[in-house]
């Protein structure tokens, strides 16, 4: 007799899901349990590609101006900076080093006035660690040359102060000079020759640079303030950085850019958890609508399944039929989701322009926000885990009304029929 139960559960179970007779809207419900599902994995799936994007573009833009890392010696500046550059450039890891001065100034323009992060750069060396040349909108940071106290700004910047290319504009550093009229404020014109725009608020409204020469003749300094590294892996930079470190010979200590940036990523990664946690609520609803057709079906069929249990089915048995009935729904549901999830992501960068074009309107304006496109990061490691946790829910979702088939009593189930 048992083997004739070998494989009647699957049969039954696949059978149940699909319309017959009485139960057309039980299998309606069926259906918009799999859409539901595949709807939530779907919008997790492109959603979270989306703040990867958003998250790669803003590490991208963050590190075109910052660094990789930044190695600093242990007073306030780097005296003889060649030769730890050449040590570090051992390193099979670095791509690149440049020196930089950094100091606080504000800048002055007829009656405006701001307050500025100085940068001292040296124009060929700087390129090897940032992107500032690709990100010139005029003029050219080779403009930026010793003695001529020649100074680039970011667009941001150079609008607050009302500036335009060969205007003069005037660098008030903080440190004083002690003169026969009193203490006196130091005080520095320089010709705007380069603007930039990096898409990065912080360095666009901010940022100024200058010819390290130049900074250091104004802030009375002897060497640079420290050396910028780029490594051939991002990811990698603090453990990268902290093995230059540890092979310099005297006393340094070195900042990645995951602790100059430190609250900033947290907070996407944060911010991304969140919508996880949200958007996984969909699949929750659709999992709960599977739970609702089981149970409708299992009412439905109680004569059904007085007869199997009259044959010889066991309640394993009937408990298998329904939870082979939710988890088709479930992974038919996950299934499609996966599939529109990938395409949707993959073609993201592509189906909004198109809908921005058929709409006439721009979802993020240029003139508001910095990234005015919809980037995508599809990772396949969250599709993965998408597909697993949706799916588990659904697996879920069968038991309660799976156990209450399987309690079913055949004399109680035919009493009236």
């Amino acid at each position: 007799m048992r083997s004739m139960f070998n494989s009647f559960e699957t049969m039954i179970g696949l059978r149940y899901v699909r319309a017959r007779r009485r139960n057309h809207f039980i299998s309606f419900i069926s259906l918009t349990s799999m859409l539901g599902v595949g709807l939530g994995v779907m919008a997790l799936i492109t959603v979270l590609s989306v703040m990867n994007g958003f998250e790669k573009e803003l590490k991208e833009r963050i590190l075109g101006m910052a660094s990789h890392a930044t190695v600093m010696a242990d007073g306030d500046v780097l005296d003889d900076w060649q030769p730890i550059a050449k040590e570090i450039m051992h390193h099979p890891d670095i791509v690149g080093v440049a020196p930089y001065f950094h100091a606080e100034g504000m800048l002055v323009h007829n009656k405006r006035v701001n307050g500025t992060i100085i940068r001292g750069i040296l124009p060929a060396e700087e390129p090897k660690v940032s992107t500032v040349t690709d990100s010139m909108i005029q003029g050219n940071i080779n403009d930026l040359k010793a003695g001529e106290f020649n100074i680039v700004l970011g667009k941001e910047l150079s609008r607050t102060l009302g500036l335009i290319i060969g205007d003069k504009v005037t660098l008030i550093a903080p440190q004083a000079n002690v003169t026969p009229a009193g203490i006196l404020p130091r005080l520095k014109r320089f010709t705007l020759v380069g603007i930039f725009e990096v898409g990065m608020h912080e360095f666009d409204s901010a940022l100024a640079l200058i010819h390290m020469d130049d900074a250091l003749r104004l802030f009375r300094k002897t060497g640079p303030s420290g050396i910028r590294l780029k490594t051939n892996n991002i990811l990698k930079a603090p453990v990268i950085s902290r093995e230059i470190v540890a092979q310099l010979p005297g006393h340094y200590w070195v900042v990645d850019w995951t602790q100059q940036h430190a609250n900033f990523f947290r907070a996407l990664k944060t911010e991304k958890t969140v919508m996880f946690v949200i958007l996984l609520l969909i699949v929750a609803v659709a999992a709960f609508n599977i739970i609702s057709t089981l149970v409708m079906m299992v009412s439905d069929k109680q004569a059904d399944i007085a007869v199997l249990r009259t044959l010889g089915a066991s309640p394993g048995s009937i408990l298998k039929i329904f939870m082979i009935q939710g988890t088709l729904i479930g992974f038919v549901g996950v299934a499609i989701g996966v599939i529109g999830g990938v395409w949707l992501a993959s073609n993201i960068e592509t189906i909004v322009p198109a809908i921005e074009s058929l709409l006439g309107r721009k979802f993020l304006s240029a003139d508001v926000y910095y990234i005015s496109d919809l980037p995508s990061d599809m990772h396949w490691n969250d599709v993965i885990t998408i597909s697993i946790v949706a799916f588990v829910l659904c697996l879920l979702a069968t038991i309660y009304p799976a156990l209450r088939a399987a309690k079913t009593q055949p004399a109680e189930a035919l009493r009236y029929e």
